[in-house]
């Protein structure tokens, strides 16, 4: 391999990366002005898994109202209280901008770990008293079910890393969604679930080289679906997210500068080739 050849490599791969994010960008209209709130299990949920979508949703041109809602102060070696600062800083670095727009829970019925079962009507019962804490009186079909969100974002069945607690939100969220539209035949859910999707261990430490393998499956996914039922094409629309490379930066500045406890040799690895600190793709799910 001559040396033209090996200073084209890292050119090209720049330049492809920089055309993919761009072509990401070319709109989320669902995604405009909207009341979101990012439901994550951890501390570093947010910057390990879903950077950049917080960095896409959290652009002051969308006009969008981002929340994170924790559930789990991710004490299981003892530093909970740190890793609450760290996720505030953190999410400083990812573009939110008041503090108060994020929530870390610390209760017994989430207890952070992979052996802790966290219970789904709990979950949804969180959700309920937060995000639509008046219920209606009745379930009748004339009341319209009501939210103080439009947009809720979490993990999905497979939790990426598989981890319980990750899993545990997806139901959740589906418990929460579904309870609210109980009753409710005729009416359109008020809040918008969309769930990150968990990728082949062959794809999932590739980094930026998925993006485009993401797009092509987008491609075919949406034209399989065509000719669909509405309600089977909502179950597969995706939104994707695909970070330049400044905002890769920032995402690992997000891990190494704020959540340093967790800093340790494997979550370098990561943060350098970890499909999902570049590419995230939403699926929005059908809440029947």
């Amino acid at each position: 391999m001559d040396l033209v050849t090996i200073l084209a490599i890292p050119i090209l791969i720049s330049t492809l990366w920089l055309f993919t994010a761009s072509l990401s960008r070319t709109g989320h209209p669902h995604f405009i002005n909207k009341k979101i709130c990012l439901l994550i299990a951890h501390p570093d949920d947010e910057a390990m898994f879903f950077a950049p979508t917080l960095l896409a949703l959290l652009n002051p041109k969308s006009g969008n109202h981002l929340k994170i809602l924790c559930l789990s102060n991710g004490n299981f070696h003892g530093f909970g209280k740190v890793r609450e600062k760290e996720l505030m800083a953190s999410a400083e670095i990812l573009g939110l901008r008041n503090r108060n727009d994020v929530l870390v829970l610390d209760t017994p019925d989430f207890v952070d770990g992979k052996n802790e079962k966290w219970d789904a009507e709990k979950i949804a019962d969180i959700l309920r008293q937060t995000f639509n804490p008046q219920r209606p009186r009745n379930n009748e079909n004339e009341d319209a079910p009501t939210a103080t969100i439009d947009v809720l974002v979490t993990f999905d069945h497979d939790g990426i890393s598989g981890h319980p607690n990750h899993i545990a939100l997806y139901y959740g969220a589906k418990a929460w969604l579904g309870g609210l539209m109980k009753g409710k035949r005729g009416w359109r859910c008020p809040v918008e679930l969309h769930t990150l999707t968990s990728v082949s261990i062959y794809r999932k430490y590739i980094g930026f080289l998925d993006a485009p393998m993401t797009m092509l499956l987008g491609f075919l996914g949406g034209m399989k679906a065509s000719g669909k039922h509405n309600s089977q094409v909502e179950g597969r629309r995706q939104a994707l997210f695909i970070s330049d490379i400044g905002q890769w930066r920032q995402a690992q500045k997000a891990m190494t500068r704020a959540h340093k406890s967790q800093m340790i040799w494997f979550r370098w690895g990561w943060i350098t080739f970890g499909r999902h600190m570049v590419v995230n793709d939403l699926k929005r799910e059908h809440i029947g």
